[in-house]
């Protein structure tokens, strides 16, 4: 015998005992899995899983994972390609004996775990029912998460008031140059814009009566008590409330949010109150700015389309409007910068490991936001005509 076949022989003598194995015990289907179910012992894992599908036969199977050495990625996806072919061959696969980090890497695969039947079939209206129950239920929960974080927020102010030493005023600084110094040419830009939109439309419209000097009280009073501020906080949660779910959701990835912690400090105290102080200060200011420039806009284009003199202009919007209908606008945005600091870092610290965890939670910071404000601002013009102000 040459030395060839010895060698052979030697190694057939000798199976490995890492290898993947699936044996049928006839119970019911039962299928117990042994050996290491890794990417190391892909051929075997090919075979076991082959032998699976091949004896299922229509038939419900249950996979018993307790014996299995070790599961990594590459045997969990092999198991869930099994699972599929078996299931659109009528039969089905369900697992037994997982461990915790075996339903973590099986749920990562993107099917359903051993007592997930499948999603019920429901009609189109039933459907569409249980799509607004859902979202209703996450709007209340939503609700709840924000009142017990805005008393967390409350708590850490009164914390940092009690100690004033403690307060980082750097961080507030910087925060209103982000939030304030930074954005009043965007807001300006786009607020001018809109006023001399404004103003355009209603010299058209109001031209057919004659009456086109009154669209100074048209532009003084829409851009004053609601559009100046509206305008200005849906700016500001799409780049300030973005930006904080943003920075937040990184440091949650990089776990510096847990290192704070660690070290003994409040992530409450030094990462949201400067910022949500930074809104409330900055907010009003912006606002302010946002309405001189719209009625900037709104002053030029009445200039141009209706013949009026910048001096009557002036003349004509002093005698329109008073204090309390600037005061009507910025008394709403530190209630709109709340709203907006407060969203924004919930969703930031709600992000997860993921960069598309990241994504969808900005997405829905700026969403909420968005409807908050203007939810907000309904809210308040109901309640200022009540009391008649």
């Amino acid at each position: 015998m040459n030395r060839e076949s010895r060698f052979v022989r030697h190694a057939a003598a000798k199976p490995n005992p890492d290898a993947a194995e699936a044996e049928f015990l006839g119970e019911g289907g039962r299928v117990v899995l042994s050996g290491r179910w890794t990417a190391d012992q892909g051929a075997s894992v090919e075979r076991a899983a082959a032998r699976i599908a091949s004896d299922a036969k229509g038939a419900p199977i249950l996979v018993d994972l307790s014996k299995v050495a070790r599961l990594d990625t590459l045997g969990a996806w092999v198991l869930e390609r099994t699972r599929g072919e078996i299931e659109a061959a009528g039969g089905r696969l369900a697992y037994a004996g997982a461990t915790a980090e075996h339903r973590i890497l099986l749920g990562e695969m993107n099917l359903p775990d051993e007592d997930y039947a499948g999603p019920p079939k429901r009609g189109r209206l039933m459907g569409f029912l249980h799509d607004l129950g859902v979202r209703v239920v996450g709007a209340k929960s939503d609700m709840v998460s924000g009142l017990a974080f805005l008393g967390e927020v409350v708590t850490a102010c009164i914390r940092v008031a009690s100690r004033p030493s403690t307060f980082r005023g750097t961080a507030l600084v910087n925060q209103l140059e982000q939030v304030a110094f930074r954005g009043v040419p965007i807001i300006m830009l786009i607020s001018f814009l809109v006023g001399g939109i404004v103003a355009q439309q209603g010299i058209f419209q109001l031209q057919r009566f004659g009456a086109q000097s009154f669209v100074v009280n048209l532009i003084g009073l829409l851009i004053l008590r609601e559009l100046g501020v509206l305008l200005t906080s849906i700016m500001v949660a799409g780049r300030s409330g973005s930006a904080f779910t943003a920075e937040i959701g990184s440091m949650r990835m990089r776990e510096e949010v847990d290192a704070l912690r660690v070290m003994g400090l409040d992530p409450i105290e030094i990462l949201i109150v400067p910022r949500i102080l930074a809104l409330v200060i900055g907010l009003p200011i912006l606002a302010f700015l946002a309405s001189l420039a719209a009625l900037a806009g709104g002053g030029l284009t009445a200039s141009l389309y209706g013949g009026m003199t910048i001096d009557a202009f002036l003349a004509r919007l002093q005698a329109a409007v008073s204090f309390h209908h600037v005061a009507v606008g910025l008394i709403k945005a530190p209630f709109m910068a709340l709203i907006i600091g407060i969203i924004a870092t919930i969703e930031g610290f709600a992000v997860e490991g993921s960069a598309e965890s990241l994504g969808r939670h900005v997405t829905a910071s700026v969403v909420k936001s968005i409807f908050m404000v203007i939810v907000l601002d309904g809210l308040f013009a109901v309640f200022f005509a009540a009391i008649d102000f």
